[in-house]
């Protein structure tokens, strides 16, 4: 599919969810709903479609053959389940009438599986090879999937960029790679962010690097680092709220500590924008007006 640029994301899929009333207390987090209420799935892709959304990620951030079979479910039911998020993603399209909104298949980080937020540091006990096989894994159900991107998101360390970078040169669809940030230059686990740009400047899968579920104030910042290394990918970037997670009680508090300024980062050069976790449909809309 043709995409064409600027390009309007979705918001944060649990936060809508939770709206609609659903208990995302989980291990498996929004993943639960998808073989225990997949119409509110649905229903929270609509939302942000109607918003005005041109592209929706998939509540595959947190499914993996892993987390389903570790509650007693077969693997061949893991796998329909994973490929599940993505026909509901495709299910809102037909009932919204939206055609052209393109379907991003999320591939979350080793830490969205156990569940305790380490997506926010990315400290693994495990190997590199064990890394890229959970990966891999879940990657290949995907390629059978109508999903016409892939959107590996929250990434919080360059060891498990470095791992995708390897895994993406063996996939069928585009990518966009995106990292968790501490401030408006480092990712998660310290390193430069222009580290990650320089990685991915040759990658033949990889078309747009970028940032999520990052504070807004550190956007731009971020953008300006990504702008000033030589590469022809597009920026991808959807922070959260400002809030502050708790892994142990999986919420999220503090104050909102930013607006989310898309004309300013279209302005820097974002190509890609949108929100992670606390953004919902009220704000998408606000961008879409802005853009």
């Amino acid at each position: 599919m043709q995409i064409s640029y600027p390009l309007l994301l979705d918001g944060g899929l649990s936060n809508e969810l939770e709206s609609l009333g659903c208990d995302l207390n989980h291990k498996l987090w929004s993943a639960r709903l998808l073989y225990e209420d997949v119409d509110s799935i649905v229903e929270a892709h609509k939302a942000y479609l109607k918003a005005g959304a041109k592209c929706i990620i998939t509540s595959s951030y947190q499914a993996s053959t892993r987390g389903f079979m570790s509650l007693g479910l077969s693997k061949k039911e893991a796998e329909e389940l994973i490929l599940k998020s993505v026909w509901a993603a495709e299910e809102a399209i037909r009932q919204t009438g939206k055609k052209d909104a393109i379907i991003a298949a999320s591939i979350g980080p080793f830490g969205a599986y156990l569940g305790d937020g380490s997506e926010y540091h990315g400290n693994y006990h495990l190997s590199d090879e064990s890394l890229k096989e959970f990966h891999t894994i879940r990657l290949r159900i995907l390629e059978k999937s109508n999903a016409h991107i892939y959107a590996c998101e929250t990434i919080p360390s360059l060891r498990e960029g470095k791992v995708l970078y390897d895994v993406l040169k063996d996939v069928k669809k585009q990518a966009w790679v995106s990292f968790s940030c501490k401030d408006d230059k480092h990712l998660c686990d310290g390193t430069p962010i222009k580290e990650i740009a320089k990685l991915f400047a040759d990658h033949p899968n990889v078309f747009a690097i970028g940032v999520n579920c990052t504070k807004p104030e550190y956007i731009s910042g971020l953008i300006k680092e990504l702008k000033n290394v030589p590469h022809n990918k597009k920026i991808v970037v959807y922070p959260n709220s400002g809030e502050i997670y708790n892994a142990l009680t999986k919420s999220w508090s503090g104050p909102i500590t930013c607006t989310l300024l898309s004309k300013e980062w279209l302005q820097l050069g974002a190509d890609i924008i949108g929100g992670c976790c606390r953004v919902g449909p009220t704000d998408i809309a606000e961008m879409s007006r802005a853009f």
